[in-house]
């Protein structure tokens, strides 16, 4: 795992343990180099950004529970892949973000000004 570092420099914060999220499923946005997708973005969901991710076929909604997935609703926080937060942005569909909860590997994709914008 790489280090559990926030894109401010400080601590990486806990994004959801109800749902519990997380490339390793730890409630943090936690990385390695084997998330692809880079899920590091932790997303205060709203139906925006739900119906957003669906139409790229990325369903958060749906439950899937024999992959142990809730399914989400608006108000639950997520961590979602840095690419599909930056699409939405530019769709006009960004969800807000908790940057202490964002992974600073965001940053690869999504610069920080970006990120403050969209900050709870």
């Amino acid at each position: 795992m790489d280090p559990s570092i926030n894109v401010l420099g400080g601590p990486l914060q806990t994004c959801s343990n109800e749902p519990l999220t997380g490339w390793y499923r730890d409630g943090c946005c936690n990385t390695d180099s084997n998330d692809r997708g880079s899920h590091t973005v932790c997303c205060v969901l709203n139906e925006n950004f739900l119906q957003f991710a669906k139409g790229q076929g990325n369903d958060l909604i749906t439950p899937a529970p024999e992959f142990n997935f809730p399914g989400l609703k608006p108000g639950d926080s997520w961590c979602v892949c840095a690419r599909t937060w930056l699409d939405a942005v530019n769709a006009g569909q960004a969800c807000p973000i908790d940057l202490e909860a964002t992974h600073q590997h965001a940053l690869e994709v999504i610069p920080l000004g970006v990120l403050e914008t969209h900050a709870v």
